[in-house]
């Protein structure tokens, strides 16, 4: 395989980067007891057959969702069914109506209802109703509402975090679960039409972007108090956390502009003028590169302090991923060509560094200087294949070559 600059832009390569990274979890990912294995070792061997988390197996069928769309082949669709009625029929929990989001060998070990998974159940119903599972509607209607009762606060525009099974809801407040119920919002408004969803998305995003943003001088802090005012010190200690790291995340500020510009993509469907959504796109991606970008080994940093400085210089490869497909749309958007010049940086740093040539997949973070964990680094290995399979659908629509 080529890295020229010049390939990264041909949808060709695209499709061969989705074609290699599905062929590097299919079918091996799939359970025939039900759902999919998460954690694999760098050569596919399954480390963990018996975990399943909630996050993991929503987002794999948005993953095989996705193949379906490029290749059109029902043993995709089959799995992307398979995956969701797992979800379904393991993760939920009859008794509450909520989905656990741990199990072990089938049974909950965690129960806690997070507002963050629920998106990606929403994700997944969204994306498998897309591709003709018609039984996903349900699950669209039924998730919204369940996110609508249990975390939904009108007085603050935003989504509360985290409950009991009993539905106490914790005074922790976070963006990350906003950020992503927005792309589920987007996803469900583009699988049903209906307008609801994206009204909603449209008010998370300006909430979140804009009047929450204003306390962090533009930049969007991840942890808040019940009032929604700016917790500087949770989790101070723990810049790597997997949920909820200390630090501006500069994969969220990209991502967050990602999605002002699939907001932007449906202006005539929203509520409000819409002018705002590219200015502010520009401005997120715009602030975070230059000072995320590590000027000796290269990649993006994972986690900045308030005072701009690296608070974790590791370089995971959902922030390469999510911050070159928003590079591409706003290239596309704007006709910058400094956009496709941080484009084509961030596939050389990614196909160098990365990805995975000979087997496929993409390694899950790298030290500072792009050498690789091992298992002292949990979860290691290749989890899941989400980001960039996002990535390549916002790329291949950014060089006018959308998926169907």
């Amino acid at each position: 395989m080529t890295t020229r600059l010049t390939d990264f832009k041909n949808p060709t390569f695209l499709h061969e980067q989705m074609r290699r990274d599905i062929a590097f979890f299919h079918p091996r990912a799939i359970d025939p007891t039900g759902g999919f294995f998460h954690y694999f070792n760098d050569d596919g061997s399954v480390y963990d057959a018996s975990s399943r988390h909630l996050v993991n197996s929503a987002r794999m069928v948005f993953c095989y969702a996705l193949a379906y769309r490029l290749d059109g082949k029902e043993e995709y669709r089959e799995a992307a069914r398979h995956g969701l009625h797992f979800l379904e029929e393991k993760h939920k929990q009859p008794e509450y109506g909520g989905y656990a989001w741990v199990l072990e060998n089938g049974v909950p070990t965690d129960r806690t209802q997070h507002c963050y998974g629920l998106a990606f159940v929403l994700l997944a119903h969204a994306h498998a109703l897309r591709i003709g599972i018609t039984e996903a509607a349900n699950g669209v209607r039924t998730t919204f509402a369940l996110m609508e009762r249990l975390f939904w606060s009108e007085a603050d525009g935003l989504y509360a975090d985290e409950a009991t099974p009993d539905g106490v809801v914790s005074s922790y407040r976070g963006q990350n679960a906003n950020m992503h119920t927005c792309e589920a919002l987007i996803a469900a408004f583009e699988a049903t039409n209906e307008p609801h969803y994206l009204h909603r998305a449209e008010r998370l995003a300006h909430n979140m972007t804009q009047r929450q943003a204003a306390l962090g001088d533009g930049w969007i802090w991840e942890h808040y108090h019940a009032d929604w005012s700016v917790d500087w010190e949770y989790n101070r200690h723990d810049s790597s956390n997997m949920f909820r790291p200390w630090g501006y995340q500069p994969g969220h500020m990209t991502e967050w502009s990602k999605l002002l510009l699939l907001l932007d993509r449906h202006s005539e469907h929203l509520q409000h003028n819409s002018d705002w959504l590219l200015d502010r796109a520009q401005a997120l991606f715009d602030v975070t590169m230059p000072l995320a970008w590590d000027a000796q080994y290269g990649g993006l940093m994972y986690g900045l302090a308030p005072d701009g400085s690296a608070c974790d210089d590791d370089k995971y490869f959902w922030v390469q991923a999510e911050s070159l497909a928003t590079a591409a749309l706003l290239a596309q958007r704007t006709g910058n060509q400094e956009y496709w010049d941080w484009y084509n940086k961030l596939w050389q740093y990614s196909a160098a560094h990365l990805i995975d040539q000979q087997r496929g997949g993409w390694y899950r973070i790298l030290r500072r200087d792009n050498r690789r964990y091992g298992p002292e680094k949990p979860p290691h290995g290749k989890t899941d294949f989400y980001h960039p399979m996002g990535a390549y659908l916002e790329s291949l629509y950014a060089v006018g070559c959308a998926l169907a």
